[in-house]
């Protein structure tokens, strides 16, 4: 079976999914067709992680022109492993796009109604979660890491949307995008503390492997977050790709101990 997320080139995966959104652009990228060195190399998309600015800006740029969507409609955010989310227009247009410092602070999800935007974070095993509703034009992304995901940034953009924006939870589609798998994270009691609270007598998706360490599958974990926000089962698709195993691919924090390049999420819709 093809994965949701199918290449197209060598710097970038697009999300294929089975719903109708015209003039959606959405995908990941890969780790590769940059002009970035050493442990960035070459196609780091990140700002903050001590890779030469004008390389990432040359990168960003590679990636404007390909999917035809400008830096100065781009919006970008702290990201801060955190749960809070905001509602973005068109005067944010360029928010972080080629200086981090004009980014949204202290916000790790997006969500905007309007055509012409590009919502873009960056990630390096974190989950990527994509926001769809078609029936109302809107879209959204938000970063999990583990942090992010038990204080369930999932369902609170499922939350923002139902009760803010009047949409209803049988019209919101989710895509859950490439992530470290956990095949590859190995976490301790004091995560798997947090990850127990917050779980509603669901089985919890993780195992133990020996005395306090756990596989955790953060992908599952915000499936199960997004049906207890009332998301519909089916409606909730997931990429297989481990950013971890995939080296081929991916940068990876953990496989690369910490030294890495950053991937791209990216979700928008041209305008008419």
């Amino acid at each position: 079976m093809l994965d949701i997320f199918q290449q197209a080139g060598e710097e970038m995966l697009l999300l294929h999914g089975r719903r109708s959104f015209p003039n959606l652009v959405a995908g990941f990228t890969t780790k590769h067709g940059g002009v970035s060195k050493g442990a960035f190399a070459t196609f780091n998309l990140g700002l903050h992680v001590g890779d030469e600015v004008s390389s990432v800006c040359r990168n960003r740029q590679r990636l404007a022109d390909l999917l035809q969507f400008p830096l100065e409609q781009w919006v970008c955010c702290e990201q801060i492993h955190d749960a809070r989310i905001e509602k973005v227009t068109s005067s944010q247009s360029g928010k972080g796009a080629a200086d981090y410092k004009s980014a949204i602070a202290g916000t790790d999800g997006l969500y905007t109604k309007e055509a012409g935007l590009l919502l873009a974070l960056c990630f390096a095993d974190c989950v990527p979660l994509y926001f769809m509703a078609p029936k109302h034009g809107m879209i959204g992304l938000a970063h999990a890491g583990w942090r992010g995901t038990v204080k369930n940034i999932a369902g609170e953009m499922i939350h923002l949307w139902h009760e803010r924006e009047h949409i209803p939870l049988d019209d919101i589609y989710v895509a859950i995008g490439p992530a470290i798998g956990a095949c590859c994270y190995i976490v301790d009691d004091r995560v798997i503390t947090y990850v127990d609270c917050i779980l509603d007598g669901e089985q919890a998706p993780y195992k133990q492997v020996s005395i306090g360490q756990y596989a955790l599958d953060l992908k599952e974990l915000n499936k199960v977050l997004l049906i207890q926000a009332g998301v519909r089962e089916e409606h909730i698709d997931i990429s297989g790709y481990c950013t971890s195993c995939a080296d081929y691919l991916f940068f990876s924090h953990r496989r690369d101990q910490g030294k890495t390049g950053r991937m791209m999420a990216f979700i928008g819709r041209k305008g008419e």
